[in-house]
């Protein structure tokens, strides 16, 4: 089984902090949704028939589509490939791009999960992001989602913003959890090379949240939704039980993925490549019944290793016997002390062969990959 990712480059507007690729044009979509289907066409092709477990439309904004046009692709990916009954089906929606008919098409052409980018509740939060859309159409998206049947809905929020107060995080948070969504994305607001808002701040025109500050505020995040009922699945997700995103936990356990559309990613457990990032070429080179791949890499089995340690910690915990026996990564043997070290101060925990960080362990996740890896020869 494999998760399908398609990337729909389109915007009204770019946000500021955003690195994505995306044009704020809607004028090649005729042209690109022709290309997205010949992409389908050729990698079944050359790659054979596989089944489908998720298939996730990001961008970009894939909500400006409509409604038919997203079922066009469900339906070529049905004819082309199988997918699971019962498969997960996640559409991001911009709140700014949709009302209730919109809303009401894209359930009705199969989608059963919506993913509503709402960042923030508060107006002038949107307006610093350059969001296109305000707090109050952010909860009344939700609850029209809910009122057409829509049962497994995803909240994107962004903290540590410039000058945010715990307490105003907390006005959003105590926000979400009261429209009763199934999933939260909280992530801290990270400044990406080449973005507006990297400019901003090397013009000292922004200044990026305290490092402490971040961190306060993400333990708080855990605490919060912890006791609204949220399990914390993954460094930067929360949901209800039942309701963890598959497609997203599929990314972190290595299950293959393939991503179609202009700079989308693909992984096949040992060979990673990713789609050329420009629209134009994208469609130039699948007219000419070329894949727009730009590029490959083949992973190593150390590099197997690491990725299968980072992904773990970040998420359900690292396997340890399956890393033994498919990479020959010894782990506890290799870093026992470490290890042992990290459950003595409750940063880990270490049960049934699972090495898994505890909410605690989620703050210096990166710096714990690290020193479990370097000890790996």
């Amino acid at each position: 089984m494999a998760s399908f990712y398609i990337h729909i480059p389109f915007c009204e507007h770019k946000c500021v902090y955003c690195d994505f690729y995306s044009i704020e044009s809607l004028d090649p979509v005729e042209r690109f949704l022709h290309s997205l289907h010949k992409e389908i066409d050729l990698f079944r092709s050359q790659y054979g028939t596989t089944g489908i477990e998720t298939i996730f439309f990001g961008g970009g904004t894939p909500s400006l589509l409509e409604p038919a046009a997203i079922g066009s692709v469900l339906d070529h990916l049905a004819r082309a490939f199988s997918i699971t009954p019962g498969a997960e089906i996640t559409l991001e929606a911009n709140p700014g791009t949709v009302e209730s008919r919109r809303l009401g098409g894209f359930r009705g052409v199969g989608v059963n999960r919506i993913s509503f980018g709402i960042q923030s509740f508060f107006d002038d939060d949107l307006a610093f992001l350059t969001r296109i859309h305000s707090a109050s159409e952010a909860q009344e998206s939700v609850r029209i989602a809910q009122k057409l049947g829509f049962s497994n809905i995803s909240l994107d929020l962004i903290f540590a913003l410039p000058g945010q107060t715990e307490s105003r995080w907390e006005q959003n948070l105590r926000t979400a959890v009261d429209l009763s969504p199934q999933h939260i994305s909280a992530y801290s607001l990270i400044v990406e090379e080449g973005t507006p808002l990297a400019r901003m701040v090397r013009s000292k025109l922004v200044s990026p949240a305290p490092v402490e500050h971040e961190a306060s505020m993400y333990e708080f995040t855990m605490d919060f939704l912890h006791h609204a009922g949220y399990e914390h699945y993954e460094v930067s997700n929360y949901a209800r039980p039942g309701f963890r995103s598959v497609h997203n936990g599929n990314y972190w356990n290595h299950t293959p993925y393939f991503g179609f559309g202009p700079s989308a990613h693909s992984f096949d457990t040992r060979r990673r490549s990713w789609n050329i990032a420009n629209i134009r070429q994208y469609c130039e080179m699948l007219e000419r019944d070329v894949l727009p791949v730009a590029g490959q890499e083949i992973l190593t089995a150390e590099e197997r290793c690491d990725e299968a340690v980072m992904l773990g910690l970040r998420s359900g915990g690292v396997d340890l016997h399956r890393l033994h026996s498919e990479g020959g990564i010894d782990l506890l043997s290799t870093n026992r002390p470490l290890i042992e070290r990290l459950v003595g101060e409750g940063l880990a925990t270490c049960e049934r062969n699972v090495l898994r960080l505890t909410d605690k362990g989620f703050l210096l996740c990166d710096s714990i990959s690290e020193n479990l890896l370097a000890a790996v020869v």
